[in-house]
Order: structure tokens, then sequence, then C-alpha cells
């Protein structure tokens, strides 16, 4: 990847950050913390990898993103927006009623989400079966699948990461963005999943660890998924919960509430300080 490439998904993270912010002060409520985290990965997904096209957003044979992790759709609808699936103006909307931005994704409403998520757990399984679909189809598609290190203490996930190793699903990647906080405290204090590799590879995954928001490590970790022929892949992402915006980076009391005026303005300063900075690198 060229500098001049990195660069420009860098800008696109940054204003992904931006909807997020939008969305949930608009809100007064949403979750901006796991959503800050995977706005990286969701700039390379949407703006480099993803056989996607906002024109077409049920073409048949392109690839699926699920976000399993679906309270962080404040952050999956500023890429669609990003990516021209409708207007960013309409992030404003988020959790409003008789918007189609609802505090979880909607597959029937909204341009480009592939599955409803929510209930954690439940996006990975669908995954599988789009995945396994695919296999069935003889189809090149790819089947992408944002969970939480949180969403991973679901029996339903190990369940699918089984299904996936035992029917082969190298068209899955399972990107876990492990960022240590969910609701209630750190994940090794609620329920501690660790050694998530060493339990990945023992279900017979290919395991890739990687910094979350180092662009360079987010194509490495893809180009070896692509790689693999025969097992599925999970690429576990190393964020900072909240990346972005100072008060929230690293702040389990922004897992699930909007910023009010004054924090809008701060982190909205901080990002706009961000973009204009990449501007400057630019020239």
């Amino acid at each position: 990847m060229t500098n001049a490439e990195k660069l420009t998904l860098k800008k696109h993270a940054c204003h992904i950050r931006m909807g997020v912010i939008e969305g949930t002060h608009s809100a007064g409520c949403g979750h901006p913390g796991g959503s800050l985290s995977i706005a990286d990965v969701l700039s390379y997904l949407y703006f480099k990898e993803l056989n996607i096209d906002p024109a077409q957003p049920r073409m048949a044979d392109r690839d699926r993103l699920v976000l399993s992790k679906g309270h962080a759709a404040p952050a999956l609808y500023a890429a669609l927006a990003e990516r021209g699936f409708f207007p960013v103006e309409e992030l404003k909307t988020l959790r409003k009623i008789g918007s189609r931005l609802q505090g979880h994704p909607n597959m029937n409403s909204v341009p480009g989400v592939d599955m409803s998520t929510g209930s954690l757990g439940q996006g990975i399984s669908a995954a599988c079966g789009m995945a396994l679909g695919a296999k069935h189809a003889g189809s090149a598609v790819n089947v992408y699948a944002i969970l939480g290190d949180g969403e991973v203490e679901e029996g339903e996930c190990w369940e699918a990461f089984m299904f996936a190793a035992h029917y082969g699903l190298s068209n899955l990647c399972v990107m876990l963005d492990r960022n240590h906080l969910q609701i209630d405290g750190t994940t090794e204090t609620v329920m501690n999943s660790a050694p998530l590799e060493d339990k990945l590879r023992a279900f017979n995954f290919n395991v890739v660890t990687i910094n979350g928001h180092d662009f360079d490590q987010i194509e490495s970790a893809v180009q070896a998924f692509h790689a693999e022929t025969e097992k599925p892949t999970c690429i576990i992402l190393d964020t900072v919960k909240g990346a972005g915006v100072s008060y929230m980076t690293n702040s389990v009391a922004w897992h699930g509430k909007g910023p009010n005026d004054e924090e809008y303005q701060v982190a909205m300063n901080e990002l706009n300080a961000a973009y204009a900075a990449l501007e400057q690198e630019e020239n």
C-alpha cells in the first residue's frame, strides 16, 4: 500500500469517526466507544477490500459484511454513508422515530446492511451460513464478520466457530475487535476469554493478531486471509475503545451513551484538527 493510499484511508476513517459523533450526539444515546475502535478497519474494508457497489446494494456477487457487534451500528452507518450508500446528513437521524438508522442495523431498511444484528452471537452464525452458501454455489463471495471481545463470551460464537472450521469456510474472515472493555468493565474481569489466539487455533482457525489501527498490518492480515484455502481466518484486532476522541479513549464510561453539546464540540474539534493535519500531510 502506498503512503497516498494510507493517507486516503486515514481520512475516510476520520470521517467515519465524525459520523459516529454526529449520530450519537443527535440521538443523545448509542455506542460511540466500540464504534470508534473499528473505524480504521471499516475504512479499509469499504474503501480497499470489499467487492460492493453503492448503486447496486443487493448485487448477488457482492462481498458480505456482518456487524455481529450490532450495537456499533453508528460506525457501520458512518462507513456506509461515507461510501455513498445514503447521504451523510442522514446520520443525524440516528435512533429517531421514523428513521431507518435505528440503534441496531436493519437489512430490510438500510442500503448496504447485509444482516440485521443486535443479539450478540447471532451475527457470526448468520455469517457462517452466508459463507457456506457461497461455497455451495461456487461463488467467489467473501464474508467478513466483525465481533467484539465482549461478544465472544456468548457460547453461540463458539458454536459458530466450530461450524466454520468443520465446513472449511476459508471464505469467512472473522475480525475480532479486542479493545478489552465492555459495558460492565474490562473483559478480563467480567469474563476472561484469554488466551483467544490459542482457543481459536484449537478450533482450527487461521489466526492473525495485529494492531487494529495500523493500515499496513490490516492489509497484511487480509492478505493472509486470502492466502488461506482450507480453514476460516480470525484477525484479532488489538484496538483502543474510543480511539480518536481524547476523553472517550480507553474509557468504559463511553460504551453506551451519547455526547452532550459540550462534549460533542470537543470531539468534533479534535477530529477536525486531525483531518486538517492529514490534509497538511497530503500537501
